[in-house]
């Protein structure tokens, strides 16, 4: 792939991603809304903790979405048929050895899950439960092999188009029937049909266009380091969900509901900043297969920079914008309390902090470091788990927020280190002046916004609101990184604002 190609396709997938991100965001905050509306708390609380509970499923493809890639990025780049046919066959033998764990571990918890929720009988619970678990695992075990395969190819237009198509396909659906008086069962059973297309199209779509070789053998394993890649997913989904399982097994399901409305809104962001970077993996894998270490370390100085500002806008916006919004989301209903001290700006920290981490934790996967992060990688939701148990009790929900922001902080730090010791061999100072940034523009955008006044409860107030907050926080964003990254920030400018004026 030459450069002009590989340039062209990051933009295509990068404004794909983004509009995808921005139609999962929309309609991720209005179903939660209608399900919470018109069947109450509990019953929302009760998809969010079922869903949390099946994430070790989804989350990250059960770490191969990393590893897979990282395996066909050279032969891809070499335009090897035969090395892309051998990760491509053992990957699919792979997940079917996995699958068949992953049925025994849906069983079980079909059988022990609902003796845990007390506020709903036990068939209610168990035949959601399965409901939701056929549709989540049809989409990670059938066809996955190919949506990572274009991927690493860095076609990952078709997954985003397809994604957002079943995504708006599916509230449209729902809200009809809910709409209608159905039960939750059914909306749910609807949304499993749905989502169970995505596979079908992706394996259709990569037997026509890829010269695909299923019968090959090969002697070697051609997918390195995969059972550290599983090990790392099962870390990162464990840490990711415990917050929510810790308060279904020590709390109460409005507390679940609770937790789930404000991680709604922190990850709805973090998935539109997301959208932003989701393309450099295979971007920046491609240059690691093809050993341009310059291109390497010129690229990434400019995504961490870019990472960092866009985040701590974003982020420390949020702080202030996030219990103004939920005022106005969750206006009308009475069956929880969603304003709880403290709880939201530690959320909007650890979530911050996970976006801070992802361009350390991109080279690293596309570098194909697993085994080396693995250990860093367990310790983060033990300690996510060590804290949260330890404060729940007596702090609740905020007691959770800050194991899951002492956890996400360990991880970030880690792997910026690990990154520039070993794999950019660039100076700590840097990291540190880095980081030293990071504090004065959140304090500053904080201190500045804080003479804003709160919103009214409406939706039209809060935009005005969020206007005014972005606008000033942009401001002193801007100044601060003229202050301490003046050429990054007039380069941003000029390939960006300018150009767009003068187009």
């Amino acid at each position: 792939m030459d450069l002009s190609n590989r340039n062209s396709r990051l933009k295509i997938n990068t404004s794909t991603s983004l509009i995808n991100q921005i139609v999962t965001l929309v309609c991720g905050f209005i179903l939660p809304r209608l399900i919470i509306g018109n069947y109450g708390s509990p019953v929302y609380g009760l998809i969010s903790s079922i869903t949390q509970f099946l994430g070790i499923i989804a989350l990250c493809e059960l770490g191969m979405g990393a590893v897979v890639p990282a395996s066909l990025y050279k032969p891809l780049a070499d335009k090897d048929n035969d090395a892309i046919s051998r990760v491509v066959v053992s990957s699919e033998k792979f997940y079917r050895k996995i699958g068949f764990l992953m049925i025994i571990y849906v069983i079980g918890l079909t059988v022990f899950y609902p003796m845990i929720i007390k506020e709903f009988p036990f068939l209610y619970t168990a035949s959601l439960l399965v409901i939701i678990a056929s549709s989540t695992f049809a989409q990670y075990f059938f066809g996955i092999t190919y949506s990572l395969l274009l991927t690493a190819d860095q076609k990952q237009y078709i997954t985003y188009i397809v994604n957002g198509g079943t995504i708006v396909i599916n509230l449209i659906l729902s809200y009809l029937l809910i709409k209608l008086g159905c039960s939750i069962h059914i909306v749910k059973l609807m949304s499993s049909l749905i989502f169970i297309s995505r596979p079908v199209f992706f394996s259709i779509y990569v037997r026509k266009h890829y010269s695909l070789n299923k019968k090959i053998h090969y002697d070697v394993e051609p997918i390195k380091q995969k059972w550290n890649g599983v090990a790392q997913h099962l870390a990162y989904a464990v840490q990711e969900k415990t917050g929510v399982v810790i308060l279904s097994l020590m709390a109460t399901l409005e507390s679940v509901s609770i937790y789930s409305v404000y991680f709604l809104i922190t990850t709805g962001l973090r998935g539109l900043i997301y959208s932003v970077t989701s393309s450099l993996t295979s971007f920046l894998g491609n240059i690691l297969a093809k050993g341009e270490k310059e291109t390497l370390a010129r690229n990434f100085y400019r995504i961490e920079w870019a990472m960092h500002t866009i985040t701590l806008l974003c982020f420390s916006s949020a702080a202030i914008l996030i219990v103004p919004f939920v005022r106005v989301y969750t206006a009308g209903i009475n069956d929880a309390d969603y304003i709880v001290p403290y709880f939201p700006y530690l959320m909007c920290a650890a979530v911050a902090c996970r976006c801070l981490q992802l361009p350390y934790n991109i080279v690293v996967q596309a570098a194909g470091h697993f085994k080396e992060t693995q250990n860093s990688a367990i310790i983060e939701p033990v300690l996510d788990i060590a804290f949260s148990v330890l404060l729940v009790s007596k702090f609740g929900l905020t007691g959770v927020a800050l194991g899951f922001l002492i956890s996400i902080t360990y991880r970030m730090l880690y792997l910026s280190l690990y990154l520039t010791r070993h794999i950019l061999h660039t100076s700590r100072r840097q990291l540190l002046k880095r980081y030293v940034v990071d504090i004065v523009i959140v304090t500053a955008v904080i201190a500045a916004c804080s003479i804003i006044p709160e919103c009214q409860i409406s939706y039209f107030s809060w935009i005005l609101m969020a206007v005014k907050v972005l606008a000033l926080a942009s401001i002193v964003t801007a100044v601060i990184n003229m202050v301490f990254y003046r050429q990054l920030t007039i380069d941003f400018i000029k390939s960006t604002v300018l150009t767009k004026f003068k187009r």
